[in-house]
């Protein structure tokens, strides 16, 4: 298995990752948007109060 940041092989301690640097560069991504999970189109406008 490879680092999801840095495609180095992974260590069993951080596991996915190589290192405790990738994983708080993975979770910064995560806290700063970088990552999104896809969204059906219209489902946006039902949880986010768009349209009426």
């Amino acid at each position: 298995m490879t680092c999801p940041v840095c495609r180095r092989p992974s260590h069993p301690a951080h596991k996915p990752f190589c290192s405790k640097r990738c994983a708080g560069v993975d979770l910064g991504r995560w806290l700063n948007d970088s990552y999104r999970l896809p969204v059906p189109a219209g489902q946006e406008d039902e949880e986010g109060g768009g349209k009426d």
